[in-house]
Order: structure tokens, then sequence, then C-alpha cells
């Protein structure tokens, strides 16, 4: 194949965000050095980006940028791809017997395009249905960030959501619905800056018309305090 084609494949597969697997294309050596060594790394890197860029590093503008980009890279937008990381979720017993979908609305999502590393901004909307545990609510909210703190596509953050939920909970009866904004999409490209990306996944009881109404009709509610 051309050179040409391979890059005209390359850039279509970025534009229509295909996900090329449930599980993030980490590296089994990813965390075979610290985040220090990483930092490290990684600012020679983007200093080496501006300079090719033509910016001048000795500005006292930009002179710390690389090393801010670099912590910002390992311990912030990006974290969540250590699973160190990873939000100890502690489940408590169902003691008062709620038997009805709790629902966790408008977590707020900041996230990265991994095709072209531009930001995801928006809501996810998270319910479960106890069959004897419970999780506390933030530990939801924090869920959610936690896979957001990584290079994604959405549609693969809402499946690993809900499959930790699943897993956490003991029970398939997870769903999750986000809506966002991809900058890849409102501030090049098309540039249109209207829309946003709607993703969803439904288990267990989720599935059934009746159920998946209710949640998405909670999810409508209007709940502005």
């Amino acid at each position: 194949m051309k050179i040409d084609n391979i890059l005209d494949n390359i850039e279509e597969f970025g534009d229509n965000h295909i996900a090329s697997s449930t599980e993030n294309p980490i590296r089994k050596d990813a965390f075979d050095i610290s985040d220090e060594e990483k930092i490290g790394l990684i600012e020679k890197d983007v200093n080496r980006i501006l300079e090719t860029l033509g910016m001048d590093l000795t500005d006292d503008s930009l002179k710390g940028t690389p090393k801010r980009v670099a912590k910002m890279f390992v311990q912030e937008i990006f974290g969540g791809l250590n699973p160190k990381r990873k939000p100890k979720a502690s489940v408590f017993e169902n003691k008062y017997k709620y038997g009805e979908m709790l629902v966790e609305k408008n977590i707020t999502v900041y996230s990265t395009c991994e095709h072209h590393l531009l930001p995801i901004v928006g809501r996810a909307h998270v319910a479960y249905i106890s069959n004897g545990t419970v999780v506390g609510l933030s530990k939801m909210n924090r869920i959610v960030d936690f896979f957001a703190k990584r290079p994604q596509v959405q549609e693969r953050m809402t499946m690993q959501i809900v499959n930790e939920l699943q897993e956490v909970l003991g029970t398939k009866d997870v769903a999750c619905v986000i809506d966002a904004k991809h900058l890849c999409v409102n501030s090049r490209g098309i540039r249109d800056i209207e829309s946003s990306t709607v993703t969803s996944e439904f288990g267990g009881k989720f599935k059934e018309p009746a159920t998946k109404r209710e949640f998405l009709d909670y999810i409508n509610m209007d709940t502005d305090f």
C-alpha cells in the first residue's frame, strides 16, 4: 500500500473515532519506569515539539511549559492509565432493603480523545439496582473520573464504567449514559460547536424497555436547585 493511502486510512480512522478494543491499548511495560522518569522524558519531548514549532523557550512565559505539560500528563489528565490509581470502591450491605434503581446523574466528565489528544467534556449518568450490596455515592463519581483520565474513546469509556461497577457490586444491573462534546469535532475539522456525542451501555435489567425508560426519565428530570 502506498504511503499516501496509509496516511489517508490513519486520518479516516481518527476522525471516525473507532475504538480497537474495550481495553485501552496499554503496553505491558507501561509502568516499568517511575512517574518521575516519565515526567523527565515527556518534558524533553514537549520541549522538542515546541522548538520544532518555532517557539522561543527562553521566554519567561514558555520556559516552564514542558515541565508543566509533562506533570499534567502523568499526574492529572492521563493519571487513570495507572492501575494503582483505581479508586477503592468499598461496598456495604443493603440493610435498608432499598430495591429500586439508584441514579447518580450529571457526573462531570473531563477526558481526552485518543486520536487528536483534545478534550472531551460532558456529563455521565450512572445507575444500578442493588442485589444486596451498595456502593458509596462518591465512588461512582471517582470510577467515572478514573476511566476518563486517559486517552479515550467515549464508547469504550462508557463500557468500562459499567463493567467496573458490575464487578464491584456483583450484579449485571448497571447502566451508564454519557453526553459529551469532543473538541476534535468542535474546534478543528468540521468545527461544529453545537454537536455532542451520546453513548450508552445497559446491563441486566436495564436492557428491559420499562427499566431503561425509567432510567432515561430520571436523567431528563429537572434537578436544578
